[in-house]
């Protein structure tokens, strides 16, 4: 990666993807072992490609600097988690509440307040204090880290609009965008009904 707009520093990238996924899956082993749940189904990370971080720069009218890239747009590091149900979502937004040298910049929550589409999704930015130098000079750096939280329902209807946005050449887009937006409403009721019926089992099997 040194020859890219991360220049230098994007060596660091991975090795601070590789720390940061390793906590949320220790602690999601310990949560199997412990409860019998998992805290999440499927864990996806990535660096985000050097092409594709200068082409956000020209789209977001910005220099094609490494400092453009690491510290003004922020999304070089995403992870995406996948849950099972929503209080899952809850409890790892704690759990990164908690890390030491972890410090939320933004947040928001799609869950509680759909988006006008239907999209829901915890969003988060934190920035991570680390032992690599950073582009400012700093010798303990820090870096931004991209975090999505979603429900296996949340990140199925995602995609699907993911694929609505990117294809130019869809007949009758109004209607599916109804359809979308009344998928979306459906898929909230459900994984309401879902966790209702979690709660249930487990106050049962604590009687």
């Amino acid at each position: 990666m040194k020859d890219s707009i991360y220049g230098k520093y994007g060596d660091y990238l991975p090795l601070m993807l590789e720390d940061f996924s390793h906590r949320f899956k220790e602690q999601n082993k310990l949560a199997k072992a412990e409860t019998g749940y998992k805290l999440y189904e499927h864990f996806i990370a990535r660096v985000k490609s050097a092409k594709s971080m200068r082409d956000k720069c020209q789209r977001k009218a910005l220099p094609e600097t490494t400092e453009s890239v690491l510290k003004v747009i922020r999304d070089s590091i995403g992870i995406r988690i996948v849950c099972g149900f929503i209080d899952d979502i809850y409890k790892l937004v704690e759990l990164i509440r908690q890390f030491d040298d972890c410090q939320i910049v933004t947040e928001k929550d799609y869950i509680l307040n759909a988006k006008p589409n239907g999209y829901r999704s915890y969003h988060m930015i934190v920035e991570v204090t680390t032992p690599y130098p950073d582009c400012l000079g700093n010798e303990q750096g820090s870096y931004y880290i991209e975090i999505q939280l979603r429900t296996i329902a949340q990140d199925s209807w995602a995609s699907l609009e993911h694929q609505m946005k990117y294809k130019h050449d869809i007949k009758n887009p109004k209607r599916i965008v109804r359809e979308l937006k009344r998928c979306a409403d459906e898929l909230a009721s459900c994984d309401l009904s879902m966790q209702t019926i979690r709660n249930l089992i487990e106050e049962s099997s604590g009687d």
